[in-house]
């Protein structure tokens, strides 16, 4: 096996210390890795993770105190759901899916992973992840998972944002915009990319994660604090459509964070409990079939 090219996630997360999770509390945006001897990585795999399991991600959520998740199948897997799949299985309804597919994907095959708890498939526009997808594909797998229902998750980098507005107002379902477009903190509300952010919220297709405070803040550690506003202005925008995930185990990170503190974060970015808890089981529940 190949040895890891990245850091394992914080080994023992702190309880959330500014709230209580409610009943039913999801975690909209984690990964499952391995364990490798079962899921191989992809040969073409730009990272490769040390393991991170269900088995690990199990102890994660008792400690953090959340109930349910949504497992985003990471690029290191590409195409192979298995390992995902596999946690999907053993939740028994606690979790749900988005996947990654391809062409070679039947409907059959769709069909499974939807009746597994896949709701969802991913494309990366991500530069450093590869960039864009084929665009002629892309429309060609999203009019493929359209009869099962499923949306659409979206990785993009906030500046490029204003370049697929065409791409976007096409969508013929829910799309979901992941790490709130990985928008740079040191910009300003006022930046032309998170205006855009912010323009597409308004629009009811359009869904965002205020995940990734630990990739967005310019220093790279705690506190988030220059994070928070922005988090801020997305829930003031659209509360309805509004995800929030610990991106467990933190694949690419510069500095690993405790899980614990980004639950605590979430505080911050809805101090209200009635909208936090919107963000934690209602959204999510309207967005994801659980059981």
């Amino acid at each position: 096996m190949t040895a890891p090219t990245i850091q394992p996630p914080h080994p023992s997360p702190h309880a959330p210390t500014a709230f209580t999770p409610p009943p039913g509390a999801t975690d909209a945006h984690c990964h499952i890795f391995g364990p490798a001897h079962r899921f191989p990585f992809a040969p073409e795999a730009i990272y490769t993770p040390p393991d991170a399991g269900i088995d690990d991600f199990e102890v994660l959520q008792q400690r953090l105190g959340l109930s349910r998740a949504v497992f985003v199948q990471a690029s290191c897997h590409g195409t192979d759901n298995a390992a995902m799949v596999d946690a999907l299985i053993r939740g028994r309804g606690r979790y749900a899916g988005v996947a990654m597919i391809d062409e070679s994907f039947s409907d059959a095959d769709i069909g499974a992973l939807h009746d597994a708890g896949v709701r969802g498939t991913r494309f990366n526009f991500v530069a450093h992840l590869g960039g864009a997808p084929d665009l002629d594909v892309y429309w060609r797998l999203v009019d493929r998972v359209q009869p099962f229902g499923w949306h659409i998750v979206l990785h993009f980098d906030a500046i490029d944002l204003p370049s697929y507005a065409e791409l976007l107002d096409r969508m013929p379902c829910p799309y979901v915009i992941d790490h709130m477009a990985r928008v740079d903190a040191s910009a300003g509300l006022g930046q032309a990319p998170f205006e855009a952010l912010l323009g597409l919220m308004r629009d009811e297709r359009a869904w965002v994660k205020v995940s990734g405070a630990e990739r967005l803040t310019a220093s790279g550690t705690l506190p988030y604090d220059d994070v928070v506003p922005y988090a801020q202005a997305l829930i003031a925008t659209a509360p309805d459509r509004i995800l929030w995930g610990t991106d467990w185990p933190h694949p690419n990170v510069r500095h690993m964070p405790d899980d614990g503190d980004l639950v605590d974060t979430l505080a911050a970015f809805a101090p209200d409990e009635t909208t936090r808890n919107r963000i934690l089981v209602d959204n999510p529940e309207t967005l994801y079939d659980f059981g």
